[in-house]
């Protein structure tokens, strides 16, 4: 059985999943690159929903950089602690708050290279923050993009990165920062990791690991 859409099926899986999704968007709450950086660092094995949660406080009294470094790790550490991983999360926070203070000027750098230097932050987080904050072409895969994508037949690999590179080359670089984000809506939504709701997917006709069930059931 083959592992991967043709050309021709892509685009109208994408145009599927953008009328589905046409708002899609990060559902992160931020105002800026450095609330974004921040809220994605926390975001790594959490959910955003706890993660906005944590962030509606901690971002009305700690705006810049230079507010985090006026706290010790463990200061941070308790006002973060309901999102897991906290210890870790606090320390790289605290790291690249003082990185972005003493390189450059209290601002987030706008490259993934750059911010891939940063504690704490991966390709994944980079991609994000270009992608949202600085309107560059990116995809970001998390476990719903990878899982989705990989299902469906968008992409066609065992590791987050291949999966990535899959996907910049199946999909136009003018759709990569929104087909993030509709992949991350349908995976939430509908093709759930556990019960995928096949029952109520418009993506069927397309969709690969529906297939494959299909034809085990028949």
């Amino acid at each position: 059985m083959k592992k991967i859409l043709n050309k021709k099926e892509i685009n109208k899986v994408l145009q599927i999943l953008n009328d589905l999704y046409p708002e899609a968007k990060s559902e992160l709450n931020y105002t800026n690159a450095f609330e974004l950086l921040i809220a994605t660092i926390l975001a790594a094995q959490c959910t955003d929903k706890r993660v906005n949660i944590i962030t509606k406080d901690l971002f009305e009294k700690y705006k810049k950089p230079e507010d985090y470094l006026e706290l010790t790790q463990e200061e941070l550490g308790e006002l973060i602690k309901s999102c897991g991983f906290y210890r870790n999360k606090s320390r790289n926070i605290l790291k690249t708050c003082e990185i972005l203070v003493n390189e450059y000027n209290g601002k987030v750098p706008q490259t993934r290279e750059e911010l891939m230097k940063l504690p704490g932050v991966g390709r994944k987080t980079a991609n994000v923050v270009i992608s949202n904050a600085f309107g560059k072409d990116a995809i970001a895969v998390d476990t719903h993009v990878f899982r989705v994508s990989n299902r469906i037949g968008l992409a066609d690999s065992d590791s987050v990165d291949d999966t990535e590179k899959d996907l910049m080359t199946n999909i136009q670089k003018n759709l990569w920062s929104k087909a993030h984000h509709w992949l991350i809506f349908h995976g939430r939504r509908i093709c759930k990791a556990r019960k995928p709701k096949c029952e109520i997917c418009p993506l069927t006709k397309y969709c690969l690991y529906y297939k494959e069930l299909r034809d085990k059931n028949a």
